[in-house]
């Protein structure tokens, strides 16, 4: 028996440019209570067959083959009848909460419409029904939070938000698509632990899409794995992750981030990216972004999984060799820095400076502390890593660094002068000094502009003295620095795949030459490969161009390679900070340690006895 039954399905998209085939004769099944993982590079196909799962693919798509979801033919079916079967028989966890939930609805009443589509209970009920899902899916104070709009709620709670309402109703099959991207460790293993007694205990059936493979480890029964919209691998996870048969798995394995622990001279040398290799196969016709860097897919996955694919067919150049590749942006990082404007003064060593600060939001009994005390520092040239739980206030510090949340107590010094003090022109111009890359490229970047106008917006907001040849120049110079063909320049953001998307937003972010790039959760919603590229391109333009960099992640494996200092913090204080060796091989508390534990790890047999030993260590 099975929940879910794919046979030969094929996708194909109809664009200006012709057909472009996204998913070609896959082959799935899910059975209840079993989890099936689809991994992949982004372009892979994997949302593709997931929208397909549930009839929500666009009207360019030409659709063939076979999808079952319980007995009901999915392909084919007419809207009334997919509108009863979506929420109460299927249910799909989006990976973007911020593209998921109604910005002008508090989430207490999102999640009570979803019980309310589908079961007959009172509105009373129904908010009774949301206020114990929030408390299932592990936000805090769920009575007060229900009350909440979706841009008062962290980036992981948005995702709790969007899992409860996906589970409101009890599905037979949930199709979950990186549902724990935007989640801090801890709370990742909870809503694992959450989806896990889900699928034993009402036997759902779970088509997991996700690019990280500690929680294809942590919670897989099977794998597949997807390449260029095929199946190329499938089997038991032990099987596939310890003993993949196909080239493309043990690449794309051998891309995995890994926590070290223990000894520092097992972690390497922290803040340094590790090399990696071109983990894509060749790529197809049409493709206009030129040869990619390693871990860029052949095909972009369209936004949303579907929309506007890029063409295929055709073949790929080689890989330009790390040494020629570093060399090239250094050539274009002293050209950016050359060009137009004057050099910026020496600043002093501390680029952004918190003392003392307290933020807290609201009043009375609904308000809360969002930071107690924070003090921390980023020097000019270094990386520092902000982790923690969700809600632990690491965006809200970032924010204060910013200059976008004013704190109620404590200072704040950017480049040696506190935004307090500052007004008008004065502190217009030291904002300039900081880039910004945020965690959503979706929501951050306008729709409705080219990319090349999203990359010099800052430029006309701070730079008017430009002429619009200027302009392009600058724009032409910062795309070719984050390693983007100067032939995306015309596209729009949806157009193009997750990892180009990202490096656009680092572009618009680096374009006025920041002395601080401030980057909350860069690479979350990013596969391995792709991850890889963006931390690369980020290294090597700070060592170019000597900004300061400070890093909001929950994944402590990347702030391990990337960061020199972390800043742990936990309910809006800081818990500890140091070094990033010895901090995180060495934590002095309890907490942290919770955390480094808490990190799954690719390997489901050592997994499984981690899960059953909490005391045990990840693995080298």
């Amino acid at each position: 028996m099975t929940v879910l039954r794919i046979e030969g399905l094929t996708v194909t998209f109809s664009t200006d440019t012709g057909e472009v085939p996204a998913v070609r004769d896959v082959s799935l099944c899910v059975r209840p209570g079993e989890t099936l993982a689809l991994v992949g590079e982004s372009g892979s196909g994997k949302s593709t067959v997931a929208l397909a799962a549930m009839g929500l693919l666009p009207g360019s798509a030409r659709v063939s083959g076979l999808v079952s979801v319980d007995g009901t033919e999915v392909v084919g079916a007419d809207e009334s009848g997919l509108a009863g079967l979506r929420g109460r028989t299927v249910s799909m966890v989006f990976q973007e909460p911020a593209t998921t939930l109604d910005p002008l609805t508090r989430v207490g009443a999102q999640i009570a419409e979803v019980v309310r589509n589908h079961r007959p209970v009172t509105r009373a009920e129904a908010a009774r029904t949301a206020v114990a899902l929030l408390r299932r899916v592990g936000i805090p104070e769920p009575e007060v939070r229900a009350s909440a709009f979706p841009f008062q709620l962290s980036g992981g709670q948005r995702q709790r938000v969007v899992i409860a309402m996906a589970i409101a109703n009890a599905p037979g099959m949930l199709i979950a698509d990186e549902p724990t991207t935007a989640l801090d460790v801890t709370v990742q293993a909870e809503i694992l632990d959450l989806l896990r007694a889900l699928a034993a205990d009402a036997g759902t059936g779970v088509l997991l899409v996700t690019h990280n493979m500690g929680v294809v480890a942590d919670f897989a029964d099977r794998v597949a794995v997807m390449l260029e919209g095929e199946v190329v691998e499938t089997g038991p996870v032990e099987e596939v992750l310890l003993r993949p048969a196909h080239a493309y798995t043990r690449r794309l394995l051998a891309a995995v981030p890994r926590l070290a622990v223990g000894e520092p001279e097992r972690a390497g040398h922290a803040g340094q990216p590790r090399p990696s290799g071109n983990i894509t196969g060749p790529a197809t016709a049409g493709d206009v972004d030129g040869p990619r860097p390693a871990g860029e897919a052949a095909h972009p996955e369209p936004a949303g999984g579907a929309e506007n694919p890029e063409p295929a067919g055709g073949s790929r150049s080689p890989e330009p060799a790390g040494a020629a590749r570093r060399s090239g942006q250094a050539g274009a990082a002293r050209r950016l820095l050359s060009a137009g404007d004057a050099e910026e003064p020496a600043g002093p060593e501390a680029v952004v400076e918190l003392r003392g600060v307290c933020v807290r939001f609201g009043r009375g009994r609904r308000g809360v502390q969002a930071l107690r005390d924070v003090s921390l520092t980023v020097r000019t040239g270094e990386t520092v890593g902000l982790v923690g739980e969700s809600g632990s206030g690491k965006s809200t510090a970032a924010r204060v660094a910013l200059g976008l949340v004013r704190p109620d107590a404590g200072s704040v010094a950017l480049f040696g002068n506190d935004l307090a003090r500052t007004r008008g022109r004065p502190r217009r111009s030291l904002l300039s000094g900081v880039g910004v890359v945020l965690q959503d490229p979706v929501a951050s970047l306008d729709a409705r502009m080219s990319v090349a106008q999203c990359v010099a917006e800052p430029l006309r907001v701070h730079r008017r003295d430009m002429s619009a040849a200027q302009r392009r120049a600058r724009v032409a110079e910062v795309l070719e620095l984050v390693r983007l063909s100067p032939g995306l320049a015309r596209r729009g953001p949806r157009e193009l795949s997750g990892g180009q998307r990202q490096r656009v937003s680092l572009a618009r972010a680096l374009v006025l030459r920041p002395r601080l790039l401030v980057a909350d959760e860069p690479t979350s919603a990013l596969d391995v490969s792709v991850q890889r590229t963006v931390l690369e391109v980020i290294a090597d333009l700070q060592a170019e161009l000597g900004f300061a960099c400070l890093f909001v992640s929950h994944d402590l494996a990347v702030v391990q390679e990337f960061a020199q200092r972390v800043v742990v913090m936990r309910a809006g204080a800081v818990e500890e900070e140091g070094p990033t060796l010895t901090t995180l091989l060495r934590p002095r508390t309890e907490y942290t340690r919770r955390l480094i534990a808490a990190v799954p790890v690719p390997d489901p047999v050592l997994q499984r006895r981690r899960r059953a030993s909490p005391g045990l260590e990840a693995a080298p």
